[in-house]
């Protein structure tokens, strides 16, 4: 527990060295909903709006059917937020009405939630390998990966989604005869969050639940899905409540896409978006975090492993949503720092990765080549947690959003553009206390 602990601890204080948040148009809606459930305990926008009405025109806030201006985004996200932050709140250590306070309360909670995700993959590695590796495997979840530059600072989807689908790993990957009656709750639970926070895991969330089914009790499957049959009612009668849709605001992303992505159907099979993913120069995981094939080392691992074993499920799992994500048309993800798609499936990645680390003996140069990833990835993310978005290559000389032939321009990638620009001038923008207080009058 004390290694657990100190890796806690440790992403922590990494994900806030920079001293900022990294939002976007998209982010806002979440962040100010948790001020707001905390401040006037409800997740309606109106007063947000009623203080800012450029509010009103932005992509993310919406007047929804019951008359509220609402997020368009899953609750979940800022309901956890609230939640994380109330303690601080109370203790008198987040000042919510200061002029950063919401975005402070935005890096706490998605920090603290990605932080977790990395522990929870630590006890995830533990079960194949011994502290050493499964720290190493852990840290370079956390710190080679967009955990750092995409997830841990701000307030969105991701954070949470990582979170929930890391609980549901770590219990899946567990051996059966370790787990009593009552273990199977956290599947049930994280594939129930995952699937509350981004309705578009469903791909990932019902591979697990049937490997659920293969590989446990009768009784602890049920017990599971019934927990995510039980939080996705509850989020759908939620959004026939707000919305008059049992899928929220989700329908209107369609029209969304084609106006301001450039993009036709929302989904579509597209050989460019599954390669786009993965080595893209500006939005391609291989390209970003290499390190991750330490991951696709463990497939052999997979196909030795019988289907009462984790592996094949998580294999699974990941073919899955990637073949999802990869027919989106928005497949690059908009404005962002990288394959911010992609880390969703990082958490089930981990059992992969653990099991090719477990390997008796790896050839010298796979080592070095290993290293090598490693330390390109760590340099990466941390050019995104500082430098980006000073960069502006998402919309300088054009909208990548409209100019898509850009995503694989290598001669200006997003990495260059990064490092040519410098470090971000908002940097550390957070420890000036007067952004954290309100001044007294």
């Amino acid at each position: 527990m004390l290694a657990a602990a100190g890796l806690l601890a440790v992403m922590f204080v990494v994900y806030n060295a920079n001293g900022r948040e990294i939002g976007s148009y998209d982010t806002q809606p979440t962040k100010l909903a948790a001020r707001e459930l905390l401040l006037r305990r409800t997740l309606a926008l109106g007063h947000v709006v009623g203080a800012t009405p450029e509010f009103a025109e932005r992509w993310g806030f919406i007047q929804a059917a019951d008359g509220n201006y609402r997020s368009i985004y899953s609750p979940v996200p800022a309901v956890l937020a609230a939640a994380i932050a109330w303690p601080f709140w109370k203790a008198g250590l987040l000042d919510l009405r200061a002029p950063l306070g919401a975005a402070a309360l935005a890096v706490l909670a998605a920090s603290l939630l990605t932080a977790a995700a990395v522990v929870l993959a630590f006890f995830s590695a533990r079960q194949r390998l011994t502290r050493g590796p499964a720290l190493l495997l852990a840290a370079g979840l956390g710190l080679a990966t967009g955990f750092w530059s995409t997830a841990s600072q701000t307030l969105w989807q991701t954070d949470a989604a990582v979170f929930a689908i890391a609980l549901a790993v770590l219990v899946f990957a567990t051996p059966s005869a370790r787990l009593g009656a009552g273990a199977f709750a956290p599947i049930g639970l994280g594939l129930g969050l995952a699937l509350a926070t981004r309705p578009q895991l469903a791909p990932l969330v019902g591979v697990l639940l049937l490997g659920t089914w293969r590989r446990r009790s009768l009784g602890g499957a049920a017990a599971a899905t019934a927990i995510v049959g039980v939080l996705g009612a509850a989020l759908a009668i939620q959004n026939m409540r707000w919305f008059g849709h049992p899928l929220g605001a989700l329908p209107l992303l369609q029209d969304r896409n084609a106006l301001v992505h450039a993009s036709g159907a929302s989904f579509r099979l597209s050989l460019e978006g599954l390669v786009g993913l993965l080595v893209s120069p500006s939005r391609g995981l291989l390209i970003f975090s290499p390190v991750v094939l330490v991951a696709a080392a463990g497939v052999r691992q997979a196909l030795s492993e019988t289907w009462d074993g984790p592996l094949r499920w998580c294999a699974m799992a990941i073919v899955a949503q990637y073949l999802l994500y990869g027919s989106y048309s928005v497949w690059w993800g908009g404005h962002t720092y990288g394959p911010r798609y992609l880390l969703d499936l990082l958490p089930v990645a981990v059992p992969l990765a653990a099991a090719a680390m477990a390997r008796p003996s790896w050839p010298p140069v796979a080592t070095a080549a290993a290293a090598t990833a490693l330390a390109w990835s760590l340099v990466i993310s941390g050019t995104g947690a500082f430098y980006y978005p000073n960069d502006q290559w998402n919309s300088n000389p054009t909208d990548i959003d409209r100019d898509h032939a850009r995503l694989w321009d290598w001669s200006d990638n997003q990495i260059r553009r990064c490092w040519k620009a410098g470090p971000s001038p908002q940097n550390f923008a957070l420890f000036d206390r007067n952004a954290l207080r309100v001044r007294p009058q």
